[in-house]
């Protein structure tokens, strides 16, 4: 087992992974830039190290620092969380050339599963349904144009190398489709410094259903269920529950068996998920692997009670993961994550200090943060500053929960989106389970409505 982690992320993720490795019995390093010198995470590590400025491009994404961080404190592994270098294969290579091991999946595993486009192929070719789309890259925005004339309208045209909603446009028609293909083109290349885009066949009021995968170094590859993450802004996840209120158990049964199969084509090692989207139809195809834990990581927890980052540890280490088979599935558990943004201006971001911070509590209620009464939320990363998660027999146990728990959250100092969260719970439509992954662009409006924007300070 390692001796000494270093902690390559911020924020919440950072001290889910100090938690995990403490009960381990493993010391913990802590990097952090100028803006983050007052966070938790940096707080609770067993050593810290000042990677630079605030911006990341300056203080985490320089591999550099991160390595020469871990080589002077001594630590033998380093563990990416999820965003900043989480899904970078030449960060992997780096860590091994170092001595350093990766909490995470091989260099190559993370690389046929970045590039896109390679991953379709991938699944194709061991019989996953994959959606109708390009082969791969395409450059040309006539030749982008036939297939989609082809294919039908709508599509949307992906970043090869993307993800977190970023270099992705829906085209409706052939008069929109040269301005979306070159706008998407654009995006992708700020984003990832790769344009690079495909297309696909875009499916109307389908659903986002990702598979939790665990592999070993041992040849074991499980599914842990499935999270519903079809709640989300412009791609953006906002709420993710399980299991889903649309999945059947011979569905089910199904998809999971088609993740596994995906996963074990890769020799998968670690932890990651399996996108998937399912149609109106109750067809369902493969969009993309994460290479890594994810945000709602928590839903899987809950329901299973598997703890997926010592898991993650454990397996990196050359352990077998405990769980050989996919375990029970108990009750019902709903996230929803907490932005410091404000709803009644478009989510623009709401940075500052937070003056009150209490959180809900009582059975079956998580909350996974890094900010506290005195905490300034800084302008330079992402905006969430808490994940809230509840766990209730049946559905309507943890809706009712969830309710409660977005009652008793309470943060003054900065505009957040627990009172959106709040209507979107109280929706009929959820209630039922009747939503979709444009849900909140359609019922958007409706949902804004009664929410008086909260005063800051």
């Amino acid at each position: 087992m390692f001796k000494k982690i270093l902690i390559a992320n911020r924020g919440e993720i950072a001290l889910r992974i100090i938690r995990a490795a403490r009960e381990l019995g493993i010391e913990t390093v802590a990097v952090y830039s100028e803006a983050d010198r007052e966070s938790l995470h940096v707080r609770f590590a067993d050593d810290d190290v000042c990677l630079g400025p605030a911006p990341a491009r300056e203080s985490y994404l320089k591999i550099p620092r991160l390595i020469a961080a871990a080589e002077i404190t001594g630590a033998d592994a380093i563990h990416p969380g999820y965003g900043f270098l989480a899904e970078n294969a030449e960060f992997a290579e780096i860590c091994a050339a170092s001595g350093i091991a990766f909490i995470g999946p091989t260099p190559h595993q993370i690389r046929m599963m970045g590039d896109k486009a390679t991953a379709r192929k991938t699944m194709a070719d061991c019989g996953v349904p994959i959606v109708p789309g390009t082969p791969g890259p395409i450059d040309d925005v006539d030749e982008a144009l036939a297939f989609a004339v082809k294919a039908g309208f709508p599509v949307i045209i992906k970043a090869a190398a993307g993800g977190g909603g970023k270099g992705m446009r829906v085209a409706r028609d052939a008069d929109d489709f040269a301005r979306s293909f070159q706008l998407a083109r654009s995006e992708a290349l700020s984003a990832f410094g790769n344009g690079d885009v495909y297309v696909e066949k875009y499916l109307e009021r389908s659903r986002h259903i990702e598979f939790q995968i665990l592999g070993d170094t041992h040849g074991n590859v499980i599914h842990l269920g499935e999270r519903d993450c079809s709640i989300q802004r412009r791609h953006q996840k906002l709420i993710e529950e399980a299991p889903s209120p649309a999945l059947t158990p011979a569905l089910r049964a199904a998809m999971g068996e088609a993740a596994v199969r995906g996963a074990k084509a890769i020799n998968y090692v670690g932890a990651g998920t399996i996108e998937m989207l399912l149609d109106a139809n109750g067809e369902f195809f493969f969009m993309e692997m994460n290479t890594r834990i994810q945000v709602e990581h928590p839903v899987t927890e809950m329901l299973t009670g598997v703890d997926l980052v010592k898991e993650q540890i454990r397996v990196a280490a050359g352990m077998p993961m405990r769980e050989k088979e996919t375990p029970t599935l108990r009750g019902h558990v709903i996230e929803c994550r907490v932005n410091a943004e404000d709803p009644m201006r478009n989510f623009q971001p709401s940075p500052g200090k937070i003056d009150v911070f209490n959180v809900p509590g009582g059975n079956g209620v998580r909350v996974d943060t890094h900010a506290y009464a005195g905490y300034t939320v800084p302008p330079f990363y992402d905006s969430m500053i808490a994940k809230l998660i509840v766990h209730g027999c049946d559905r309507d146990e943890a809706i009712a929960k969830m309710k409660l728990a977005l009652e008793s959250f309470i943060v003054q100092g900065v505009t957040t989106t627990v009172p959106f969260l709040g209507k979107v719970m109280r929706d009929a439509h959820f209630a039922k389970g009747d939503f979709h992954t444009k849900f909140l662009e359609q019922e958007g409006a409706y949902l804004l409505k009664e929410i008086a924007a909260p005063s800051k300070g």
